[in-house]
């Protein structure tokens, strides 16, 4: 398989600047892998498609307000710190990316308060835009996060041009999410409205919950044409026995399984064994999916609509089948559904 087999042409106006106007009223595509048809509807009719003791997976990772701007000491010059993650609670140290990067050299110190409350050391460049910075704060840890969190932005994707929004701090993030620690949200999990899960569980359907904390990574463009060069960034996923056996019930039961999202069906198809049983997991993941790939747990899934030559694209192809997956794209297009992180929503059965 190679990167250019997922191309596509996709027009910019339909990259998502805004969420739509209620979570479960998104459009929704659907797909069915056997009868290779394709159906239009909104998210909420989801429903429908899914009968007593079903089971949904969601990832109930949380996003945190991962971007700050601060200011480079004698210049002034105003930098973007994206925080990726904590590499050293007792120390503050955290992995980040800086923007514009040439600018910022070890040694270098950015103020991001008037008062200096909090101040960042660079301490090791990383990537060519990848630093690692010592937050200098004088007060506890919980008041350290505190106050990452009053200055940090939500982190929407660079694709969306506007500034952000006080509204995007609340849709930008899942109803369900609980575990802080993603910098990008799990997109497919947007779509579901508190009244959305009412119904769900009057029908009887059953939930189950992993984590995946989104890392940037997610965005990273395909830089080979030979897929199975790829190297993805790792991240960490957490799923407890409860829920291993819940999902373990499910796949015995001959259930519908469906995992909501990307970041959801990467979860289970690292920590499920040969048996096909998913087990208990703490740890990293760098699990790249793409065709052919065979699926252990989830039957069907839940997604938004991904960019060309995307990791995600491939995923769902290998869940879909790669011709199928590009045919339901071209509809897509043609249908003007809209794309990414804001966009509307593809469940394949």
């Amino acid at each position: 398989m190679k990167t250019s087999d997922f191309n596509f042409d996709l027009p910019e106006e339909l990259l998502a600047e805004h969420p739509s106007e209620h979570r479960d009223e998104a459009k929704l595509m659907v797909l069915n892998r056997k009868t290779e048809t394709i159906e239009h509807k909104l998210f909420k009719d989801v429903v429908d498609y899914f009968d007593e003791k079903d089971l949904f997976i969601f990832n109930n990772t949380k996003v945190f307000p991962a971007r700050l701007y601060g200011n480079k000491e004698k210049t002034g010059a105003k930098i973007e710190v994206f925080l990726l993650r904590e590499l050293d609670k007792e120390t503050r140290v955290w992995d980040v990316l800086v923007d514009p990067a040439r600018k910022i050299r070890i040694g270098n110190k950015l103020f991001f308060t008037e008062d200096e409350s909090l101040v960042a050391e660079v301490i090791d460049n990383t990537t060519s835009r990848g630093r690692t910075l010592r937050f200098l704060f004088d007060g506890s840890y919980d008041e350290f996060r505190t106050k990452l969190k009053e200055l940090g932005e939500t982190p929407l994707p660079k694709y969306i041009k506007r500034a952000v929004e006080p509204e995007d701090a609340e849709r930008y993030q899942t109803i369900y999410a609980k575990i802080e620690g993603a910098v990008a949200a799990p997109t497919a999990g947007l779509h579901f409205s508190k009244h959305l899960m009412k119904k769900l569980e009057i029908k009887g359907i059953d939930f189950a919950e992993v984590t995946l904390h989104v890392g940037l990574g997610t965005f990273n463009p395909i830089e080979v044409e030979d897929l199975s060069k790829h190297k993805m960034e790792s991240e960490e996923i957490i799923i407890d026995e409860k829920n291993a056996d819940i999902i373990n019930k499910a796949v015995d039961a001959h259930r519908r399984v469906c995992a909501v999202g990307t970041t959801t069906m990467r979860a289970l198809e690292t920590s499920v064994s040969s048996n096909k049983k998913i087990s208990a997991f703490n740890g990293w993941t760098n699990k790249f999916i793409y065709p052919p790939h065979d699926f252990g747990v989830a039957n069907s899934m839940i997604t938004n609509f991904h960019t060309p030559k995307s990791t995600l694209l491939m995923m769902i192809a290998a869940f879909a089948g790669k011709d199928f997956i590009m045919h339901a794209y071209e509809e897509a297009v043609k249908e003007k559904y809209k794309f990414y992180s804001y966009g509307d929503a593809m469940l394949i059965l």
